[in-house]
């Protein structure tokens, strides 16, 4: 693939969107990719842009200062790679190693929860999570007394575990929400019976956020080992929730739309103990798509986004997906079920 300067690029095809690269330093790829991705999160960086952080000290230590910093250098239309150097050092310094291969997903939940514990300004803390909060109710009933445990908690993404075989999005998220049973030493301990018992778990939707990112779980271990799964996993540019898993809605559920379009696309290649991140992205302000491999920066079509569902030995595979909700005319209800 032809790779350009994102101003150039822009320039040349006379689009108002610029993107900018991020130089690869010190093997930064993974985080590279994510910073990618909150760019293309134009509420995280709103939000972030409102922030004064008046009792934070500047010592570096500071994730979501340092967040800040960076995510508002990206928006600038300077052609150079953006400088994000101290953002690394700072998350280095909170123990996510520079000169080391991490996982996007678990350094995309740590930043995230480095925003709820670092940030001074608690409720635009709040705000920012809730972008990606997904709200659930866990039912998990006794297989032997028909007792039923129910528990509300929340996912900042959706882990989905696919298939050795052909997957598509809506039949992982599917089986996320279908009933498991947990036997043996997954026995979970019921009250009723006052010991542990085979019981069967299900989750429902109580809401979902305006952000909703899937994880695609392709890591996997086995005998000490992790392996990781580069069969095909096929994902829409538009997911209606309400069509693809109607079963899982709780009977609390209540909230406007449930149409999603994609606009953010962590790709991985190469194997579980040494491989790159790149990330697709659509910029705020434009309906094009582009591919950010660290410091370059070109347009691509949606059917080169589609080139990244897998199946294709140690190529590029999806990893994480995110999808913004649409806009939804006002006083219109969607309906869940």
């Amino acid at each position: 693939m032809l790779r350009i300067n994102s101003w150039f690029s822009s320039s040349m095809r006379g689009l108002s969107c610029r993107m900018r690269g991020l130089t690869n330093y010190h093997l930064s790829c993974c985080v590279n990719t994510l910073l990618q991705t909150f760019s293309a999160t134009w509420e995280l960086a709103d939000l972030l842009d409102k922030w004064e952080a008046a009792g934070v000290r500047a010592d570096g230590r500071n994730v979501p200062l340092q967040l800040k910093r960076v995510l508002g250098a990206m928006q600038s239309n300077h052609h150079l790679p953006s400088p994000h150097h101290d953002f690394l050092h700072c998350l280095d310094r909170n123990n996510v190693r520079l000169h080391t291969q991490h996982d996007a997903d678990e350094v995309f939940l740590f930043i995230l929860n480095c925003i709820q514990q670092q940030m001074d300004d608690k409720s635009l803390a709040f705000q920012i999570c809730s972008l990606y909060k997904i709200s659930v109710e866990t039912h998990l009933q006794c297989l032997e007394c028909s007792s039923v445990q129910t528990e509300t908690s929340y996912l900042l993404n959706m882990p989905l575990h696919i298939k050795d075989s052909h997957n598509s999005l809506e039949g992982c998220m599917k089986s996320f929400f279908e009933h498991h049973e947990l036997k043996g030493r997954n026995c979970c301990f019921c009250a009723q019976c006052g010991r542990k018992t085979p019981s069967k778990q299900g989750v429902k939707l109580l809401s979902l956020p305006p952000v909703l990112c899937m994880h695609l779980k392709r890591f996997r271990n086995s005998h000490g080992f992790t392996q990781k799964l580069n069969c095909q996993v096929t994902f829409p540019e538009t997911l209606d929730l309400s069509e693809t898993v109607k079963e899982a809605f709780s009977t609390n559920f209540v909230q406007n739309g449930c149409t999603y379009t994609l606009y953010a696309v962590v790709v991985h290649s190469g194997t579980a103990m040494m491989g790159h991140y790149t990330a697709f992205v659509r910029p705020r302000g434009t309906q094009c798509w582009y591919h950010a491999d660290d410091s370059h920066v070109v347009e691509v079509s949606w059917k080169e986004v589609q080139t990244v569902y897998g199946g294709r030995g140690l190529g590029q595979t999806a990893y994480m997906l995110m999808y913004r909700r649409d806009e939804q005319p006002e006083g219109e209800q969607a309906s869940s079920s």
